[in-house]
């Protein structure tokens, strides 16, 4: 073991990391995954862990766990060597700084002719972990999400403690280039065998330094290098990482910036026409600017003419004039190069637009369909019915087409209420997953009856909207009635939160004015019990735990719900691991809720990804904190891009069409094929497992569980427009914002803009409120206020 002040280091006689602790944790946390974790649950990943790693070369593949290493222990330096024929490769790992760990890798060529290296790929196993254990506070305290940064001379990756508190582990390159960050998953899910808590799970993740995917390997990202890496004669190859602690988002940027790292600002979405900003901190000039927009030698455009300097380093404004990823390349005077990648849309009112046509055009069967009155893809589950609360929220927002009010009416009338009730009967559930039912299906049940109530009489055919008010009560109290259930699952799921916490206020009350006072006061009742519940419990973090061992389908819902409920501590408590859930990076498409079932690697998952954005912004409206706005906003933009249709560096969709997941990781060592690529889980049907019994083939459409989030989005930053002033200047979230001479120009993002608020600290002030308001002037001012 080696140590400084900070940490204290181990390595094992297979040439690996098996300890890499800080000093003055309380919680002790081993931020590498370990050995012994893997044979408790039957992992076989020994060949993934810390400082281990897969090369290819001249045609041959090696790995470091098939070599006995030569490690030498100098003071406070460890020196690793792997020894191959015609090549070495040499890790040095020294904590004489007293607060870093600084990691050597060299490749060295031991022939006096060149050797073509295909592939170089180092595991850099931080921990994170799913650990198999209802004792949840060990994921909180002992787990980290992982957000990579990929940058041609700047990559970095925080490691976040999901429970936001002791201090995360940040990554930084400090010599050489990483083309990427991959990852490799081992899961267990038991969720057939009716167990509950069925998931666990953990991810690899990789440094590539050379290649990262199989030969002659192409696919849709134009946006990362995939590039082989040769070797002169008796070259030797070096890549510099340093490792320190930081406290939050914040303090990354900041042990960043101390090691040259340029810190870029940038917002995640923008809409095409509508002024776009950068700003970016470096002591560096900065030599030239481009903007990539696809794939192609006339795929960019330089933008070097509209950068000013400032007195921090640089502002870019640009009005982007091409749809889709944008990457935007910075060159500095010393020759390195760093980029950002953000997306640009269409009008977020027309995304909607075209995606709730599209729903009713093309997915709604009908009644000679071969599942009469459902939408396709047909699903057991719940939230494939969000699709079409989706589009009752676009009609009621946005532009009223009744005939697709009247397709949805026709299939939650005629296919959703038979095939989830037996004969009909709201208090007689059908066991669709063979011995039980889910509880957490009636919740999107009840909203999509609730949704119905919204609407005018003449705009309905089948019944009134007092008909369905009354059905999305009945359904609403077997969601959360334990009484109403006979088995303990039932009964305890009743008691669960979910994505209710949406839409249960506006439900109660429009159920109390509407005179349903019984069923109002049993669901407000049940509704005062399960969140005095939890947070009564919120030290034990309880909640966190859903079929998943930890999971933010548990904790965002939680976090929202107490939010709603006005319990402000315990919110802020379970809104902490938001706050580590929502990513940040410098592709917005990395900037995600942490999730990874849905896919095998770190994701975008657009329901769950969507729901937890939501949750963080209940959480912001309620405590007022901006860090919560923010990650939501963070989130938001990259949910978003499962919808985009314009995207050029993945899956093409066509107008309306959408893609539940997107694999953030590159390459997605379980499957290279689905590297930083939109698709549905129907893709792993091939790979068999649970896979094989969720679906029937593997070309069902990859939109089946999407559609809630959409709505969740349209309740909030689909309407609402913030003004951020901080350190003397503003900007914007959720819209851009154009320096007048009579003061400010706000453009909303927001499909249906209404509201715009001036965020100033913890400080949250209406602007305007008016339906419709897609430009907002503002006086100078407000920034003497």
């Amino acid at each position: 073991m080696i140590s400084n002040q900070a940490f204290s280091l181990t390595t094992n006689e297979k040439g690996y990391i098996e300890n890499l602790t800080m000093n003055n944790d309380p919680h002790q946390m081993n931020w590498v995954i370990e050995d012994h974790y893997l044979q408790q649950v039957g992992y076989q990943g020994q060949d993934k862990l810390f400082g281990h790693f897969t090369i290819t070369v001249a045609g041959q593949e090696y790995r470091s766990v098939d070599v006995i290493p030569t490690i030498c222990e100098m003071g406070q330096q460890v020196q690793v060597t792997f020894s191959f024929p015609n090549f070495a490769v040499v890790e040095n790992y020294s904590l004489e700084k007293a607060q870093d760990v600084e990691w050597q890798i060299q490749l060295k060529n031991l022939t006096d002719q060149p050797l073509k290296v295909a592939n170089f790929g180092v595991w850099t196993a931080f921990a994170y972990v799913m650990f198999r254990d209802k004792n949840v506070l060990r994921n909180i305290h002992q787990s980290a999400a992982v957000f990579p940064s990929v940058s041609t001379n700047y990559t970095k990756i925080n490691a976040v403690r999901r429970g936001n508190v002791g201090g995360n582990l940040g990554l930084y390159q400090t010599a050489g280039e990483t083309l990427s960050v991959g990852t490799y998953c081992e899961y267990e899910n038991l969720f057939f065998e009716n167990v509950s808590p069925s998931l666990d799970g953990l991810l690899y993740h990789q440094l590539i330094l050379a290649g990262g995917y199989p030969e002659n390997f192409e696919n849709r990202d134009w946006i990362y290098d995939k590039r082989a890496l040769t070797l002169t004669a008796n070259e030797t190859k070096t890549w510099s990482y340093t490792l320190n602690r930081n406290e939050d988002q914040a303090d990354f940027a900041a042990q960043g910036a101390k090691l040259g790292h340029p810190v870029i600002q940038y917002a995640p979405l923008n809409i095409l026409g509508k002024n776009a900003e950068v700003m970016i901190t470096t002591q560096k000039g900065i030599t030239d600017v481009r903007a990539y927009y696809q794939a192609g030698e006339s795929g960019y455009e330089s933008l070097a003419d509209k950068l000013e300097a400032t007195a921090t380093g640089y502002d870019l404004h640009f009005v982007p004039q091409h749809l889709g990823e944008h990457k935007i390349v910075f060159t500095f005077d010393d020759g390195t190069e760093d980029f950002i990648v953000e997306n640009v849309m269409d009008d977020l009112a027309q995304v909607i637009e075209e995606r709730s046509a599209y729903i009713c055009s093309e997915l709604y069967q009908g009644v000679d369909g071969e599942v009469p009155y459902a939408f396709s893809p047909v699903s057991n589950q719940g939230e494939s019915l969000g699709k079409l609360n989706l589009v009752l929220k676009k009609n009621l927002l946005g532009r009223l087409d009744p005939t697709e009010v009247q397709k949805v009416e026709a299939s939650a009338v005629n296919y959703v209420r038979q095939k989830w009730f037996i004969d009909g009967d709201f208090f007689k559930p059908r066991k669709l997953y063979g011995e039980f039912y889910r509880c957490m299906d009636f919740e999107y049940i009840g909203h999509l009856f609730f949704l119905l109530s919204e609407f005018d009489d003449d705009v309905l055919q089948l019944n009134d909207a007092a008909t369905y008010l009354s059905w999305a009560a009945d359904v609403f109290n077997l969601r959360v009635n334990p009484d109403l259930h006979e088995d303990e699952r039932g009964k305890e799921e009743a008691q669960m939160l979910g994505v209710y916490f949406l839409y249960i206020q506006e439900l109660l009350a429009k159920l109390q004015k509407a005179g349903l006072t019984d069923t109002y006061e049993t669901i407000s009742r049940l509704w005062e019990k399960v969140t005095t519940r939890v947070a009564g419990e919120s030290d034990t973090y309880k909640a966190a735990i859903t079929e998943h061992y930890f999971d933010n389908a548990g904790f965002g819902p939680t976090a929202g719900a107490l939010s709603e409920s006005g319990m402000l501590e315990a919110a802020d408590q379970y809104g902490q691991l938001l706050l580590a859930n929502i990513g940040y990076a410098n592709d917005f498409r990395g900037q995600n809720p942490d999730r990874w079932w849905e896919a095998l690697t770190y994701m975008i998952h657009s329901l769950w990804g969507g729901v937890t954005a939501a949750a963080c912004f209940k959480v912001y409206e309620a405590v007022q904190d901006p860090a919560y706005l923010e990650a939501s906003y963070r989130a938001t933009a990259a949910v978003l891009y499962c919808y985009d249709t314009n995207a050029t560096a993945s899956l093409p969709l066509e107008k309306g069409m959408a893609a539940s997941t997107y694999a953030v990781a590159g390459p997605h060592l379980n499957r290279p094929d689905l590297s930083r690529e939109r698709f549905g889980q129907a893709t792993f049907w091939r790979d068999g497992g649970i896979f094989a019994r969720l679906f029937d083939n593997d070309t069902q459409t990859p939109d089946w569980d999407m559609g809630e989030e959409l709505v969740a989005y349209m309740d909030g930053l689909g309407q609402k427009t913030f003004l951020i002033k901080e350190a003397g200047q503003l900007r914007v979230i959720n819209g851009s914002l154009t320096e007048t001479a009579e003061g400010y120009q706000v453009t909303s993002f927001a499909p249906y803009p209404k509201e715009y608020y001036l965020v100033a600290g913890n400080q949250c002030t209406l602007l305007a409120d008016q339906d419709g308001l897609r430009e907002l002037q503002v006086a100078k001012e407000v920034m003497s206020k």
